[in-house]
Parts: C-alpha cells; sequence; structure tokens
C-alpha cells in the first residue's frame, strides 16, 4: 500500500538473512547470547561507576558514556532481529524505520566519538599525568561528551530526512534484520546520490576524525612511553591502554568491513554475510568490552571481587 501523496510505504518487510531462513533459529542463539552479555555487563558497569567512590574518575566516566552508547546502540537493533528469527515478525512501520535508523548511525556515531575521547583521556593521563586532573575537570568532561553526541545527532538528522523525502516503488521488502540507511535507500525509485554521498561524507567525517585523532594520541603515548627510563614504568603505561586498544579492535574491524562490504564488495562478499557482519558491528563491541574492561582494569576487578565478598559473607552470616 503506497501513500499517493509521496509513494512512501506504509511498512516495511525485513527480511532478515536472505539464503539462510532456514537457520535463522540458529543464528539468533549466538546473537541472543551476546546480546544478554552486553545487557549484563554494561548495566554492571554503569551500576559499579555510578556508586564507587573509587570509579569517580574521568577514565571511567568515560566508560560510563562508552557503555551507556553500547547499550543503545545494540537495544535499537537486536531486539527486532530476535523476534524475525523466532516469530516472523517481519514488518516495521515507515516511522519506525527511520526511528530505527537514526538510533543505529546515530550511536554508532557516538560510539566512535567516545572512543576518540578515551584515546585523548589516555594520552592526557600518561604525558600530563601531573596535570590531569585540571585538565580533564568533570565539567571539561560532561562538555566534550555533549559535544560528541550532539555531532553525531546533527549530521545524522539530514540522513533521515534524505530518506524520508524518497518516493519508494521498488516494494517494501528490505534485505536486513534492521533499517540500515542504504539497505533502505535501494528501495527508492527517485535519485539515491544524495543519499550514498550524504552517507559517504558522515562516515568520513566520523570516522576519519576519530581514527585520525586516535592516531594521533597514540603516537604521542607511544614517543612517551618509549622515552621512560624504566622498564616497569613502560609496562605499567603501556598496561593502561590495553583495555582501550582492544575496544577500538572490536569497534572499528567490523565497521570497516560493513563500510566497504556495502559500497565495493557487493559482487565478492554474499548479502548473507555482509548482514551477519553488521549485526555482528553492533554486538561485538557491546559484549567485549566490559569484559576486557572487567579483566584489564584493576579498579574494576577489586570492585566487583569485594562486591562478591561482600554478598559471600552477608550469605553465610544469614545461614
Amino acid at each position: 500500500m503506497l501513500n499517493k501523496t509521496n509513494l512512501a510505504p506504509v511498512s516495511f518487510i525485513l527480511s532478515g538473512v536472505p539464503g539462510l531462513e532456514d537457520m535463522h533459529v540458529w543464528i539468533s542463539f549466538p546473537f541472543c547470547s551476546m546480546y544478554v552479555v552486553a545487557m549484563v555487563g554494561n548495566c554492571g558497569l554503569l551500576y559499579l561507576i555510578r556508586y564507587e567512590d573509587s570509579l569517580h574518575r574521568p577514565m571511567y566516566y568515560f566508560l560510563a558514556m562508552l557503555s551507556f552508547t553500547d547499550l543503545v546502540m545494540c537495544s535499537s537493533a537486536i531486539p527486532k532481529a530476535l523476534s524475525i528469527f523466532w516469530f516472523h515478525l517481519k514488518e516495521i512501520s515507515f516511522d519506525g524505520c527511520l526511528a530505527q535508523m537514526f538510533f543505529v548511525h546515530t550511536f554508532t556515531g557516538m560510539e566512535s566519538g567516545v572512543l576518540m575521547l578515551m584515546a585523548l583521556d589516555r594520552y592526557v593521563a600518561i604525558c600530563y599525568p601531573l596535570r590531569y586532573s585540571i585538565i580533564l575537570t568533570n565539567p571539561v568532561i560532561g562538555k566534550v561528551g555533549l559535544a560528541t553526541s550532539l555531532r553525531a545527532v546533527l549530521l545524522i538528522i539530514p540522513l533521515i530526512f534524505i530518506n524520508k523525502s524518497q518516493p519508494y516503488c521498488r516494494g517494501n521488502i528490505i534485505s536486513h534484520t534492521y533499517c540500515d540507511q542504504l539497505s533502505v535507500a535501494t528501495l527508492s525509485c527517485g535519485n539515491i546520490k544524495v543519499n550514498v554521498i550524504y552517507g559517504l561524507l558522515v562516515a568520513l567525517f566520523i570516522g576519519g576524525f576519530d581514527i585520525l585523532c586516535i592516531t594521533v594520541s597514540y603516537t604521542m603515548i607511544l614517543r612517551a612511553v618509549v622515552s621512560l627510563s624504566s622498564a616497569d614504568a613502560r609496562q605499567k603505561a603501556f598496561s593502561t591502554c590495553t583495555a582501550h586498544i582492544c575496544a577500538i579492535v572490536f569497534s572499528y574491524s567490523p565497521a570497516f568491513f560493513c563500510f566497504f562490504s556495502h559500497r565495493f564488495g557487493d559482487h565478492i562478499i554474499p548479502l548473507s554475510c555482509q548482514i551477519i557482519v553488521a549485526n555482528i558491528y553492533l554486538l561485538l563491541p557491546p559484549t567485549m568490552n566490559p569484559v576486557v574492561y572487567g579483566v584489564k582494569t584493576k579498579q574494576i576487578r577489586d570492585c566487583v571481587l569485594r562486591i562478591l565478598s561482600d554478598c559471600k559473607d552477608a550469605k553465610s552470616h544469614s545461614i
């Protein structure tokens, strides 16, 4: 059914993973497991950072921003994917599709921005340790966090209106598990060059700028660490960056695959593989970030062990 004024469909049908419909249930198990780990892990991190005074420091405030971003990013798409896999609930309204597109692209942009801020945090902590608390005050953290969020929101909003203004007359079946910008644009019978070009510019502006800042930050960190005379000091400085480097790898590796496969690999990489990696892109960072930071960060480990010990003591006393 088409709206005669702008040829906008009443709803879209999300097909899931084309070609692997018979395996949807099996695909759902790892997706669901990763989503549960992501929800529990990130909610746990937010709880620790909120209530543990020892974690009220700039590094952990940025980690809280990352956890919140991860929660919204994976929750904007994965529950719908699971409903497709389990209950065949494939229909999504046109406005609901645009809303999902907004949240997915906005919070992936925020994820990149927060990783960039965390790299700057590590740069200040290692290169200017005596001025760390003076430079990264709570007002400064709030302002840079707000600026990063507004950047993503203001850049993605035009993309939503561009897609909303397109005429759609090539059916309403989206070959995906969620409303990705390019997947929706391909259903338009209008000129989608604006969608493609603007989407590319946004990706380059957000991803390119953030990667440049991360690269410069770690170049300066490497120079500062190499200049340290003590091997123990060098190892300690590097260890504070390990978790962040892992977070960068988990986030940008599937992001690069999705970016290049969407634009250059349609005839080389099967669509089913592209869609699975696109979902992994939304699931892998939220799943692994709490695990990595929990294992690699001593302060978080100590807080978790102390809480578990208190719970164990309380249980033994009650018995």
